[in-house]
């Protein structure tokens, strides 16, 4: 495997085989034979996945692989160029799934280790039969142009001159001619196309390719009357189109078909060929998903390996497909398709998160010549989640800025350069552009302080227009599902790295005289709503998300004696999960640029000057204070753990055990698995949470 990925052997390990091999019959890198998992029939390999877990970086690890070794084309879905027609040409004789097609053929087209350049005749006549619909009104060198790109499709020898050179001159006369009125426009330039074959080509592979068409619906047995029905067919939109489109890729399959068929052709390719799509989601993608499926479902086969990237868990549109994780997959895939169901032809692979020790190598390699501080991997493997595109960014800050950024959170904030001839960007902002919808930013920023749909609409009619209403926010939930994020009870954002980024996006959003006032806001807008007793855990929350901290120390200290032990635990872990940037003084302007107030409150070193309240056992209240603080810092995402920090958590919650004999022992085991869990960069959870999982909240801790 290449030495960029990590955590991706399952798809690329030669001995034994992962799935790329067994799905294209070479081993990654090279160009010796391996057998293929499924001859008859390949699944059509779908990895799914939220942003940022790095599918972009698997399909070009793949095209790395086998480059050269068997032709593989990879197209992005996003780009530009499926996005809208070029300026001359009309809307009518183009199309997203159409213009992929040249664009993979082009890359298909190349020639390999022991063999030479593929030529796809039919593809190139259902391309120029198509385009020609829109040359009414064209000039002979637009024309010709256009000509030229397709009819490359069939050169078998040089890229320049030969068979293109010289047809493309005829087609282009020939349609000009039709279009000043000797003649039918679309009917002239298929029969130039057709004779381009006739003539330019005496093998019998060729032949039957210039009469391919003939099978088309209603043709009658004539290819020029097929080419002219798909043109139709393809202008008239619609239904329609997608009828002409899918005979195109059919066309495209059966020109590698061709290219593989024969003593000789067998002899000299090994491996199938490779078709790559990244962000399948978009246009071309559906389309050009659905008609390979549907056709292998009718029996026309292939031997093309497709493997597609799209974001969200890939569902819609494709409801029977296989769903295996990444690890299933590794040595066999245990794939048969439904004939009833042509989508069951798919193979929905789920990349998961990389794992701790993925983290600590890859930041080890990035950070190679940079002394990085012990905890550092563990603690970004516990923001990020193990997302690797934040893994690597935070890994190219800490190489550029590492000693002077001292925390997670100023690593985020500090510029990174990701390439030499691009300009510095703040980490953070170069990992939103990435990991969320970029139309979406600005309301996603504002709603990540949410917990459920009723306090985003709470926030949105604070902080943003009007017209961002109810039916916004269910919109905006309805994308976050289909992007992949996932749903947590208890945060609107599901994903807690993403989350963590968007609310340090808030809080740095007004900075005129250091007031945050949108953070202020929002956090306040929160607190308000939450003023019953059976809510008081969030409104401690968003309290101390602005720094008021008397009001969780006396709810903590108060409910000790008479709540459920395990309740109390993960109420105190659930109101110190809030987050926090650095310290403020009381109208939310910044008390420092840096430092951290909740360590000296922690180690005690603030006791002496602490007003302890009339009446309450002074004792239990600094302790509470102390405890309170600890968890707030060990729990923040943003800071390496503090093992002072840690050491007094697990002191102060051993000396609380001592207090309530009856939950000791659960005190004392959380007071062991917290401290723990912390310095080892992994969630404070312990014997307290409940057996079937996360209570309400949210997976904050």
């Amino acid at each position: 495997m290449g030495r960029r990925l990590h955590g991706r052997g399952a798809l690329f390990d030669a001995d034994p085989a992962g799935l790329a091999p067994r799905l294209i019959g070479l081993r990654p890198h090279h160009h010796r034979a391996t057998a293929l998992e499924h001859p008859g029939e390949p699944p059509f390999v779908v990895l799914t996945g939220a942003r940022g877990l790095g599918k972009s970086a698997v399909l070009g690890e793949f095209r790395e692989a086998y480059a050269g070794h068997t032709p593989v084309a990879l197209i992005d879905c996003a780009q530009e160029q499926f996005a809208r027609p070029p300026a001359e040409r009309p809307a009518a004789s183009w199309s997203p799934l159409a213009q992929a097609l040249l664009v993979i053929a082009e890359q298909l087209a190349e020639p390999v280790t022991g063999a030479g350049r593929i030529t796809f005749p039919r593809l190139m006549s259902g391309l120029v039969a198509v385009a020609a619909g829109g040359w009414g009104e064209a000039d002979s060198e637009r024309i010709r142009r256009e000509v030229e790109r397709i009819l490359l499709l069939n050169e078998s020898g040089s890229r320049f001159g030969g068979f293109a050179g010289r047809w493309a001159g005829k087609v282009a006369a020939k349609v000009v001619a039709a279009a000043t009125g000797t003649g039918p426009l679309v009917s002239g330039a298929i029969e130039a196309t057709l004779e381009a074959i006739a003539e330019g080509f005496a093998g019998r592979r060729h032949q039957k390719a210039s009469v391919w068409y003939r099978t088309y619906p209603n043709a009658g047995g004539h290819a020029k009357r097929g080419l002219i029905l798909l043109s139709q067919h393809f202008h008239e939109g619609g239904p329609a189109r997608e009828h002409a489109e899918r005979y195109l890729v059919r066309a495209l399959l059966a020109d590698l078909t061709e290219a593989y068929t024969g003593v000789m052709s067998r002899m000299q390719r090994l491996g199938r060929p490779l078709v790559l799509l990244d962000n399948a989601q978009s246009a071309p993608g559906p389309g050009l998903v659905s008609a390979v499926l549907r056709d292998r479902a009718d029996g026309i086969a292939d031997q093309v390996a497709f493997v597609a990237a799209r974001r969200g868990e890939g569902g819609e549109g494709l409801r029977s497909a296989a769903r295996r994780e990444l690890a299933e997959v590794a040595r066999r895939t245990d794939w048969t398709p439904d004939a009833a169901a042509w989508s069951s032809h798919a193979l929905l692979v789920a990349l998961p998160p990389l794992s701790a020790d993925d983290t600590l190598h890859l930041v080890g390699s990035v950070c190679e010549n940079v002394p990085v501080p012990p905890h550092l991997p563990h603690a970004v493997h516990r923001l990020t989640g193990g997302n690797p595109l934040g893994i690597v960014l935070l890994a190219e800050s800490a190489a550029q800025n590492l000693p002077g950024a001292s925390s997670l959170g100023e690593l985020l904030t500090a510029p990174v350069r990701p390439a030499e001839d691009q300009p510095a960007a703040p980490a953070y902002e170069a990992l939103l552009d990435r990991l969320v919808p970029p139309e979406r930013l600005t309301e996603l920023t504002v709603l990540a302080a949410a917990h459920d749909h009723d306090s985003a609409c709470a926030l949105a009619s604070a902080l943003l227009p009007d017209t961002f209403g109810p039916a916004s926010v269910r919109e905006l939930q309805t994308l976050l599902a289909a992007e992949g994020v996932p749903q947590v009870p208890g945060r609107f954002v599901g994903d807690r790295f993403v989350r963590t980024l968007l609310l340090l996006r808030l809080h740095l959003l007004d900075t005129e005289g250091a007031a945050h006032a949108s953070w202020r806001t929002a956090h306040e807008t929160l607190a308000a709503r939450y003023t019953g007793p059976e809510h008081a855990r969030y409104r401690l929350h968003h309290e101390l998300a602005l720094g008021v901290t008397e009001s969780a120390v006396a709810e903590l200290r108060d409910t000790f004696a008479t709540a459920d032990t395990g309740a109390w635990l993960r109420t105190l872990r659930f109101v110190a999960s809030a987050p926090y940037f650095h310290a403020h003084d009381a109208e939310g302007r910044d008390f420092t640029g840096r430092g951290d107030g909740r360590t000296a409150v922690a180690l005690g070193r603030t006791d002496a000057g602490q007003a302890v309240p009339e009446g309450v056992d002074a004792v239990l209240h600094l302790r509470i204070r102390r405890l309170l603080h600890a968890v707030w810092q060990l729990a923040d995402p943003l800071v390496l753990p503090d093992p002072q920090v840690a050491d007094r958590l697990r002191f102060e919650l051993e000396q609380l055990s001592n207090l309530r004999p009856a939950a000791g022992a659960l005190l004392w085991r959380a007071s062991r698995d917290w401290s723990a869990a912390a310095l080892a960069g992994r969630p404070m959870t312990g014997p307290e949470d409940p057996a079937d999982g996360p209570d309400d909240d949210g997976g904050e801790a």
